[in-house]
Protein backbone atom coordinates (compact mmCIF):
# COMPACT_ATOMS: atom_id res chain seq x y z
CA UNK A 1 0.00 0.00 0.00
CA UNK A 2 0.94 3.68 -0.89
CA UNK A 3 1.86 5.79 1.89
CA UNK A 4 -1.19 7.25 3.30
CA UNK A 5 -3.74 4.82 1.86
CA UNK A 6 -5.63 2.73 4.36
CA UNK A 7 -6.73 -1.03 3.96
CA UNK A 8 -10.08 -0.86 1.69
CA UNK A 9 -9.66 2.43 0.18
CA UNK A 10 -9.29 3.24 -3.33
CA UNK A 11 -7.42 5.91 -4.84
CA UNK A 12 -9.80 8.63 -6.00
CA UNK A 13 -10.18 8.56 -10.07
CA UNK A 14 -10.79 11.71 -11.75
CA UNK A 15 -14.28 12.75 -12.61
CA UNK A 16 -14.36 11.62 -16.11
CA UNK A 17 -18.72 12.43 -17.20
CA UNK A 18 -18.89 15.79 -17.34
CA UNK A 19 -20.69 17.30 -20.22
CA UNK A 20 -17.85 19.29 -21.60
CA UNK A 21 -15.67 16.45 -21.73
CA UNK A 22 -18.84 14.33 -23.21
CA UNK A 23 -19.70 17.08 -25.92
CA UNK A 24 -15.77 17.06 -27.20
CA UNK A 25 -15.99 13.19 -27.38
CA UNK A 26 -19.08 13.35 -29.29
CA UNK A 27 -17.38 16.17 -31.50
CA UNK A 28 -14.56 13.81 -32.02
CA UNK A 29 -16.52 10.73 -33.02
CA UNK A 30 -18.57 12.58 -35.86
CA UNK A 31 -15.51 14.45 -36.99
CA UNK A 32 -13.63 10.79 -37.28
CA UNK A 33 -17.49 9.53 -39.10
CA UNK A 34 -17.07 12.09 -41.25
CA UNK A 35 -13.56 11.27 -42.45
CA UNK A 36 -14.59 7.52 -42.59
CA UNK A 37 -17.22 8.93 -45.18
CA UNK A 38 -14.55 10.48 -46.97
CA UNK A 39 -12.16 7.47 -46.95
CA UNK A 40 -15.04 5.46 -47.78
CA UNK A 41 -14.95 7.25 -51.08
CA UNK A 42 -11.65 7.38 -52.36
CA UNK A 43 -9.62 5.20 -54.60
CA UNK A 44 -6.03 3.72 -54.65
CA UNK A 45 -4.78 1.91 -57.82
CA UNK A 46 -1.80 -0.13 -58.71
CA UNK A 47 -0.41 -2.02 -61.65
CA UNK A 48 1.96 -4.41 -61.89
CA UNK A 49 4.19 -6.34 -64.87
CA UNK A 50 4.71 -3.07 -66.15
CA UNK A 51 1.39 -1.44 -66.41
CA UNK A 52 0.43 -4.38 -68.06
CA UNK A 53 -2.33 -4.82 -65.02
CA UNK A 54 -4.05 -1.99 -63.26
CA UNK A 55 -6.36 -2.61 -60.30
CA UNK A 56 -8.43 0.14 -58.52
CA UNK A 57 -10.25 -0.39 -55.34
CA UNK A 58 -12.39 1.82 -52.81
CA UNK A 59 -11.60 3.20 -49.32
CA UNK A 60 -14.22 0.11 -48.58
CA UNK A 61 -11.80 -1.83 -48.93
CA UNK A 62 -13.40 -3.45 -52.40
CA UNK A 63 -12.16 -3.97 -56.07
CA UNK A 64 -13.96 -1.31 -58.31
CA UNK A 65 -11.78 -2.17 -61.56
CA UNK A 66 -9.10 -4.48 -63.32
CA UNK A 67 -7.93 -3.10 -66.53
CA UNK A 68 -5.77 -6.11 -67.85
CA UNK A 69 -3.84 -5.27 -71.36
CA UNK A 70 -4.54 -8.12 -73.93
CA UNK A 71 -0.84 -8.69 -75.04
CA UNK A 72 -0.66 -9.86 -71.39
CA UNK A 73 -3.45 -12.73 -71.82
CA UNK A 74 -1.39 -15.72 -73.05
CA UNK A 75 -3.87 -18.81 -72.25
CA UNK A 76 -0.65 -21.19 -72.03
CA UNK A 77 0.56 -18.83 -69.05
CA UNK A 78 -2.52 -18.22 -66.53
CA UNK A 79 -0.14 -18.50 -64.19
CA UNK A 80 1.34 -15.18 -64.82
CA UNK A 81 -1.41 -13.34 -64.99
CA UNK A 82 -3.26 -14.39 -61.90
CA UNK A 83 0.20 -13.39 -60.03
CA UNK A 84 0.16 -10.40 -61.75
CA UNK A 85 -3.60 -9.27 -60.97
CA UNK A 86 -3.37 -10.62 -57.17
CA UNK A 87 0.43 -8.09 -57.26
CA UNK A 88 -1.85 -5.40 -58.25
CA UNK A 89 -4.51 -6.09 -56.10
CA UNK A 90 -2.30 -6.62 -53.12
CA UNK A 91 -0.43 -3.24 -53.64
CA UNK A 92 -3.89 -1.40 -54.44
CA UNK A 93 -5.37 -2.18 -51.54
CA UNK A 94 -1.84 -1.93 -49.12
CA UNK A 95 -1.92 2.06 -50.48
CA UNK A 96 -5.63 2.29 -49.21
CA UNK A 97 -5.09 0.88 -46.04
CA UNK A 98 -1.75 3.50 -45.51
CA UNK A 99 -4.37 6.30 -46.36
CA UNK A 100 -6.74 5.25 -44.16
CA UNK A 101 -4.60 4.84 -40.89
CA UNK A 102 -3.08 8.26 -42.14
CA UNK A 103 -6.46 10.04 -41.76
CA UNK A 104 -7.65 8.46 -38.73
CA UNK A 105 -4.18 8.83 -36.88
CA UNK A 106 -4.37 12.77 -37.08
CA UNK A 107 -7.64 11.53 -34.71
CA UNK A 108 -6.18 8.90 -32.74
CA UNK A 109 -2.59 10.48 -32.29
CA UNK A 110 -2.95 12.31 -29.21
CA UNK A 111 -5.03 10.20 -27.45
CA UNK A 112 -2.57 7.58 -26.37
CA UNK A 113 -3.88 4.61 -27.72
CA UNK A 114 -1.86 1.77 -28.25
CA UNK A 115 -1.85 0.04 -31.59
CA UNK A 116 -3.95 2.93 -33.23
Amino acid sequence: MGKGMKAGKRPKQPKMGNAQQMAQMQAMQRQMEEVQAKIDEMEASATSGGGAVTVTVTGKKEIKDIQIKPEVVDPDDVEMLQDLIMAAANEALRQMEEISQSEMGKFTAGLGIPGL
